[in-house]
């Protein structure tokens, strides 16, 4: 009985050998899948692949310097505001003053924690979802999925701008601050309806028809309406706050897309703020429903969009032909301006 319990289980342990060797050929051949996998990026030159005029319409007080840049609509600051201050003054008297600055770089990718801004480095290595796209055909709807970074980009403090120095100091350093791989609701449009409920409330095409005054606008003005702030003008619905897009045309038209969401995300859950609006000119406020005409973006990576900033919605055909090819133009970076009134001094 002894010998044959032996055989048995010397009988058994060949299978079992396999089955582990397998088992460990995967887990090691992973990270390998992993380098090859594609990331390609390049640093942003902050002298050559800056839109540096996007800081511009400009106000002080009433006194507009535009440049040439489209201006959002938003009304003029006052010429002389006042804000709390601590004792013994208790109010501080300053000037309105309003202008972009740039303060965030999106990347949006196919890779999981590949950064193009960090000149095509793979940060981790994770069993995460992979950026993936299809594009209908026959009148079929096309989708895409994509992973997004947040990096916090002070450039203007880099370069000791008195706008930051002086007037409108916010002390930011140079950091990733959030990576879509490591956030459940990423990936989940179900679980993401925790942060959006109101979603369907505009699951209807009366409510998608609508956008197309939101279209209309962000092609005539190169920003949406803040009234509805459910569309994504020629990018189609914010919702859901996730990292899925339900209307892929192109690779530049979904990676915007993906970005508003992903801002908008942010906003509801109070990570951004408002920093463009009379009540936040003291300092950001919070604003869960965002206000689109804050923010303007420009495209960094494959190639740099230098000559103005955009809205989101604003239709890619105005700038971005030929700014997606295969293999080393797939992933994208935006640099993203937002919008600040504050009373300066």
């Amino acid at each position: 009985m002894l010998k044959k319990s032996r055989s048995t289980s010397d009988g058994l342990f060949p299978g079992a050998a396999l089955i582990f060797l397998i088992a460990l050929v995967l887990v090691l051949s992973a990270p390998r899948a992993a380098r090859a996998a594609p990331c390609n990026g390049t640093f942003p030159n902050p002298m050559t692949d800056i839109c540096w005029r996007c800081l511009f319409p400009m106000y002080i007080g009433p006194v507009e310097i535009a440049f040439g840049q489209p201006n959002n609509g938003d009304s003029a600051p006052p010429l002389l505001c006042t804000c709390p201050a601590p004792p013994p003054l208790f109010i501080r008297i300053g000037i309105g003053f309003a202008f972009w600055e740039p303060a965030r770089v999106a990347e949006v990718v196919r890779t999981p924690f590949c950064s193009p801004t960090l000149g095509g480095t793979i940060l981790a290595d994770l069993n995460v979802p992979h950026g993936t796209h299809h594009e209908g055909q026959g009148g079929e709807q096309g989708n895409a999925f994509y992973q997004i970074h947040w990096f916090q980009y002070p450039a203007l403090s880099w370069l000791g701008m008195a706008l930051t120095a002086v007037m409108c100091f916010t002390s930011e350093p140079f950091d990733l601050v959030y990576m879509s791989e490591l956030d459940p609701l990423w990936d989940d449009d179900q679980l993401t309806f925790i942060l959006n409920p109101e979603a369907i409330l505009f699951s209807n095409r009366i409510a998608q028809a609508a956008c197309i005054a939101d279209t209309i606008a962000a092609r005539l003005n190169s920003f949406g309406l803040d009234s509805m702030f459910w569309c994504s003008g020629s990018q189609g619905s914010v919702y859901p706050l996730s990292g899925n897009h339900a209307n892929h045309t192109g690779g530049v038209d979904s990676s915007l897309a993906i970005v508003h969401k992903h801002v908008f995300k942010m906003h509801r859950q109070l990570i951004a703020q408002d920093t463009s609006t009379s009540s936040a000119m003291c300092g950001p406020r919070p604003q869960p429903i965002l206000r689109k005409k804050q923010y303007k973006q420009q495209m960094l990576f494959p190639t740099p969009q230098t000559d103005q900033g955009y809205g989101f919605g604003a239709p890619s055909i105005l700038w971005g032909a030929g700014r997606e090819y295969p293999y080393k133009g797939e992933d994208f970076s935006y640099l993203i301006w937002r919008k600040r009134k504050c009373c300066a001094f």
